[in-house]
């Protein structure tokens, strides 16, 4: 009855029982706005708010072990541990959750809020020679609810839930990407390994060269300029080891960093040396443009055009008048105990709030977000455009280079033979030393181009696969 007296009072309406009905319904609201907010969860009356929880399922397709069809067991391990542990994952993860929880709050605006509060008060008085204190307590419920009328919160909702979709479409982009750089790293340090491998076996043969060389001009039958040609060829080749090595070692410090550990960890890891791994799956020239709707950077792209938008929305729904309910319930006493008997009083106000002059800052903004749209259309197609280049750049590079790795396959046979031929008529006197150096450089440099191509070529293949996010279903 307190209750129905205060909400009356408030809308200037007298107390009778002849309007019972008129109080009653006002009542019932301020009761229903408290159990609203009451309830686990809460209620949105402007409709469903999106799943709040940072785990729930992502939009973006799951990232495909597409580095399982180069066939190496420690690629994958690897990969695996950097999706895990690498720094720039677990930044974007954080950032995920920043934007899911930045939603959430977006979210709760379309939501009635409940405050309780309470308040202890001592007061004394002085009168005369005695002194009087009182205590006086008060505890209570605060509800209100700003209606969503213009629809100005559920468009800022919408923005950070599609804020959020484009943090969780960079996750991704950044997972792939880590993925491919950790393929692109280990891949050179095989192509690194095999070339020193071979200026290796190139070092024994030269060195033999040299030593046959020497065993003649003790014979006469070759000269001093024989012997420090082949010295110098043999130098040559042992100057390029320093720069393999420091090669070798700056790739597996790129790869233990990229997993998360210090520089030198992977180093015992990664000393066996392993043939550069190659897919073994063919990837067609020809590549469905739909293909690009997979790139998740194409997805977040998406996103924040539809962020941009909604904010729009919002900024056009603020220039309209706001609506808000609100209700109290109270009690006071002069000690704890007494709370329990205390009278209730409550209170039900509804405001409305009309911008009439705010210097055209509300006009402004709108202007601000169409122009922040516009920036997020234009971001759009700049990423559409990058990814089509991407895609056709590798594919280009990956078709020239299996056709230059088909000459230098054969360049190195050739090359090969030469040398084989050239030693064997050399010992027997039957050609002169400039010939063997001509060979013996010549197989250097078709083996050393040829393990390089096969490592560009494994680059490529993953250029392509990065290139079109990821996907191999084409």
């Amino acid at each position: 009855m307190i209750l129905m007296f205060n909400v009356c009072l408030m809308f200037n309406l007298p107390f009778k029982r002849s309007q019972s009905d008129r109080c009653n319904s006002l009542a019932r609201l301020v009761i229903i706005v408290l159990m609203l907010t009451a309830l686990p969860g809460g209620v949105s009356v402007a409709g469903a708010a999106p799943d709040s929880s940072p785990n729930r399922a992502s939009n973006n397709p799951a990232l495909v072990p597409w580095w399982s069809h180069f066939n190496d067991p420690l690629l994958g391990q690897l990969i695996e541990r950097a999706l895990q542990s690498n720094t720039s994952i677990q930044t974007a993860k954080a950032a995920l959750q920043q934007a899911v929880a930045l939603r959430d709050v977006k979210g709760a605006a379309l939501l009635p809020g409940l405050t309780l509060s309470g308040s202890v008060q001592r007061s004394t008085s002085d009168l005369g020679d005695a002194s009087r204190a009182a205590n006086s307590l008060k505890t209570g419920l605060d509800a209100r609810w700003d209606m969503d009328i213009w629809g100005a919160n559920r468009s800022a909702l919408d923005a950070s839930a599609a804020t959020a979709l484009a943090a969780d479409a960079t996750l991704a982009d950044v997972q792939l990407s880590i993925a491919a750089e950790m393929a692109l790293a280990y891949i050179q340090l095989r192509g690194l390994q095999a070339q020193q491998a071979i200026a290796r076996t190139n070092l024994s043969s030269q060195q033999d060269t040299l030593q046959i060389t020497q065993w003649r001009a003790q014979a006469g039958l070759a000269t001093l300029l024989d012997v420090e040609q082949a010295r110098t060829a043999t130098e040559q080749t042992l100057a390029l080891m320093p720069l393999q090595t420091a090669g070798i070692a700056k790739a597996q410090h790129s790869l233990a960093v990229l997993t998360g550990q210090r520089p030198a960890e992977l180093d015992k890891v990664l000393q066996t040396v392993l043939p550069v791994p190659q897919m073994a799956l063919d990837l067609s020239d020809g590549i469905p443009a739909q293909t690009l709707r997979h790139r998740a950077d194409v997805r977040a792209a998406e996103h924040r055009v539809s962020a941009a938008l909604a904010l729009v929305s919002a900024a056009e729904g603020a220039r309209y008048p706001g609506f808000s309910l609100g209700g109290s319930l109270g009690l006071g006493a002069l000690t704890l105990s007494g709370l329990g008997s205390a009278a209730l009083a409550g209170s039900l106000l509804g405001s409305i709030s009309v911008p009439l002059m705010d210097g055209g800052a509300t006009k402004n903004q709108v202007l601000a977000q169409q122009s922040a749209l516009e920036q997020a259309r234009m971001a759009y197609q700049s990423t559409v455009l990058a990814a089509l280049q991407d895609v056709a750049d590798a594919a280009v590079a990956l078709h020239q280079d299996r056709i230059r790795l088909d000459h230098l396959q054969k360049a190195a046979d050739a090359a090969e033979t030469a040398a084989r031929l050239a030693g064997q008529r050399y010992a027997s006197g039957l050609i002169d030393f400039q010939t063997v150096l001509v060979t013996q450089r010549s197989l250097l440099g078709a083996q050393d181009s040829l393990a390089a191509e096969q490592a560009t070529l494994g680059g490529d293949q993953v250029r392509l696969i990065k290139a079109l996010g990821g996907d191999l279903s084409h």
